[in-house]
């Protein structure tokens, strides 16, 4: 690896640091407004849950696709599934705030060990989606400034870490859809 490539590299880690801190602590803020309470009248967007749930799961089936590609020596279309996979990902976080900041949360209703097993699979979906973040960017930094052998290593990371906040997104909304109101 060349001294520039890492020199390049370097050049977005404020950047990493920055987004990875901003980016959980916003939606947390963001998910405890609600724009009713500041005096605006907006329909809850109660139609959005379905499509943002749809939208983690082409995420992951994105995230699949894009290993393949690259595993086929096919680095153009593993580069373009690679950039709609973060692009969705970011579409999913806008509808995803939107709808906390129109709707109220819904509880899940299960008992007994269903709800223990939804509960888990919702905190290790919030705590790995946090930690996906910078993960994701240093990948995408990395591919970018042609570090392409410390790209692999850590995409050997996050993907997993990428495709399970997909799938597990899928499987909450799956278990608490009977819920909505």
């Amino acid at each position: 690896m060349s001294i520039d490539n890492l020199q390049n590299e370097k050049k977005y880690n404020k950047w990493i640091i920055a987004l990875s801190i901003i980016i959980p602590l916003a939606v947390a803020a963001l998910f405890s407004f609600k724009l009713k309470d500041f005096g605006f009248n907006v329909e809850p967007l109660t139609f959005l849950p379905p499509i943002y749930a749809t939208i983690n799961g082409l995420t992951a089936l994105i995230l699949i696709i894009a290993v393949w590609a690259i595993k086929n020596n096919n680095r153009k279309l593993h580069e373009n599934l690679m950039k709609l996979a973060i692009s969705f990902s970011v579409l999913f976080l806008v509808m995803y705030v939107a709808y906390h900041m129109t709707s109220d949360s819904t509880k899940f209703g299960g008992e007994g060990v269903i709800k223990y097993v939804y509960l888990f699979i919702l905190l290790t979906h919030i705590v790995l989606s946090v930690v996906v973040i910078p993960f994701v960017l240093i990948t995408y930094v990395r591919a970018i400034t042609n570090n392409i052998q410390r790209h692999k290593k850590i995409a050997r990371i996050t993907f997993p870490l990428w495709l399970y906040v997909a799938i597990s997104g899928v499987v909450v909304y799956i278990m608490i859809s009977p819920y909505y109101i």
